[in-house]
């Protein structure tokens, strides 16, 4: 699926919405190992951009936004509108992120 048609809008500026296929989701669930906590906790000491953390905080977003990219193809979507990020942690160390929205077929306006 084209990332360009997956938006946080309502709808998509140019396109029209033809088919609403339900609400989509992707989930990932990521620690840090000990070595990347150590790490990050070497960098917590001095302040400032805590890379480590940051790092293992992109790769789970991509990799929810990729699932639920893939639950809506599976659906026939060729479109995700609404999308949104959420995040809870699980147990100390261990954080879900789920990536969600809504599936439509759209059709470009001519």
């Amino acid at each position: 699926m084209d990332a360009s048609l997956i938006t946080t809008s309502t709808g998509l500026d140019g396109y029209r919405i033809v088919k609403h296929l339900g609400v989509v989701r992707g989930i990932t669930v990521r620690s840090r190992g000990a070595l990347g906590n150590i790490a990050g906790g070497f960098q917590q000491m001095f302040g400032g951009r805590l890379s480590i953390y940051v790092e293992l905080c992109e790769n789970a977003r991509e990799e929810a936004f990729q699932l639920m990219a893939q639950h809506a193809q599976v659906l026939g979507a060729n479109s995700i509108i609404n999308m949104r990020y959420d995040a809870n942690e699980v147990m100390q160390g261990v954080t879900e992120v789920l990536a969600y929205g809504t599936a439509v077929v759209v059709e470009k306006i001519q």
